[in-house]
């Protein structure tokens, strides 16, 4: 069944103050119902002025009346730009291009020479000038509401909860599920069913433990340019090196540890935690783990390298297969994404020689495969090192063997 809609193109008289509602019936006896209401400014009807030319009556305006006309605008209307919507217009002229120097050493100027407004009445400390706000009082339902509602439990029960201990009644707030509200020191001690100190029973159940207060980490006072120095001369006892923390390096910093690193042979540690690497910084770092034989812990945890900026180090580490631990854990991007850790941990399966890695994985066939793969290598470590441990002392054995045949 199609259906078909007709509007009553007939004329229709209204009223003021009524409405003509007006309905009429097509041949597929489908109903079209139209309303028409007049439009009304200020309770005045404007259908009076429907007849009347308003381009006539702009002509006859003059120039003034016009901007006056002009001027009366909707200030929400969003079809005009706001410096239009506004009724103020200056009629000065520009004294000149926008000095913002000026502008605001003028300002300066003014707030300081305007005298300040005098007060009625001069402050003095601990008086209160005017009245004092004093809040209302509660109303009587919330003073009913806060007032302890007296529950009474039987002389059987009453006696039994006055006589029972502080460890009874702690066990029973645990069986009926009332462990929330007791503090952690009480919920493991209930638990322990250890004894309570004096104040921390039930009596304490709304005292919160005291946290406690760890002193502050002290910053890295590691002076860089003596580091670096220290770096290029291939300084024997240089085996750690700390950047953690270090705010501003320069990028001329970065590139002269990075130059010197290529040659060092003694350093064995680098932590460049927290101080503002980009892929630009993760590329060359990269290069010279790629040229580097005794470097064994890298650490850049902390840092603005991206996913492809992680992958490119951890690719680093396969070409010389000397560094053991590499951490590289909150970074910009937190999520590195399905594609970017398969790669790694494809990359992790090739490295023989890793032994720890520090990434954060979200998905578990990664975290399982890379998991594997350590631990396939330290074992292979701990092989390794038993066989120099026998090899050593089958060596102090047969020295021993000639001293005494000495």
């Amino acid at each position: 069944m199609e259906f078909f809609q007709e509007w009553d193109d007939t004329e229709t008289e209204t009223e003021t103050t009524t409405t003509t509602t007006t309905v009429k019936k097509t041949s597929t006896k489908t109903t079209t119902t139209t309303m028409t209401t007049p439009a009304k400014l200020y309770g005045k009807d404007l259908s009076q002025y429907d007849d009347i030319d308003v381009d006539e009556l702009l002509n006859k305006l003059t120039a003034e009346e016009v901007n006056i006309l002009a001027k009366e605008v909707d200030p929400d209307d969003t079809f005009l730009p706001p410096s239009q919507r506004t009724s103020y217009e200056c009629d000065k002229d520009p004294t000149g291009p926008l000095n913002r120097k000026q502008l605001i050493e003028h300002i300066n100027k003014e707030a300081l020479e305007t005298p300040d407004r005098p007060e009625a009445q001069p402050y003095v400390a601990g008086v209160v000038r005017g009245k004092k706000w004093i809040p209302p009082p509660p109303s009587q339902t919330i003073q009913d509401a806060d007032e302890k509602i007296a529950v009474d439990l039987g002389d059987e029960y009453e006696q039994a909860l006055s006589t029972a201990t502080q460890e009874e009644i702690i066990d029973l707030a645990a069986i009926l599920g009332f462990h929330s509200m007791m503090n952690q020191d009480q919920y493991h001690a209930s638990l322990l069913n250890k004894g309570q100190p004096v104040g921390m029973g039930w009596d304490g159940i709304t005292k919160a433990s005291k946290p406690k207060i760890f002193p502050v980490d002290p910053p890295n006072m590691t002076d860089t340019e003596e580091s670096i120095r220290r770096v290029e001369d291939d300084d024997s006892k240089l085996i750690d090196l700390n950047w953690n923390n270090i705010k501003n390096i320069g990028d001329e910093k970065f590139d002269r540890l990075f130059a010197a690193l290529a040659n060092n042979t003694h350093l064995e540690t680098l932590s460049l935690v927290n101080t503002g690497l980009h892929d630009r910084h993760a590329e060359k770092l990269a290069q010279v783990v790629e040229q580097n034989n005794t470097l064994r812990v890298l650490n850049v945890e902390t840092n603005f390298i991206s996913p492809q900026g992680v992958v490119r180090l951890v690719k680093a580490l396969l070409k010389k297969c000397s560094i053991e631990e590499f951490r590289a854990t909150n970074q910009r991007s937190q999520v590195l994404g399905n594609k970017i850790e398969m790669e790694i941990t494809q990359l992790i399966e090739k490295n023989p020689t890793i032994l720890r890695l520090g990434l954060h994985l979200e998905y578990n066939d990664a975290r399982h495969r890379i998991a594997t793969h350590l631990q396939r290598n330290i074992d292979t470590k701990r092989r390794e090192v038993r066989a120099r441990y026998q090899i050593t002392l089958g060596k102090l054995g047969e020295k021993l063997k000639i001293v005494q045949t000495a």
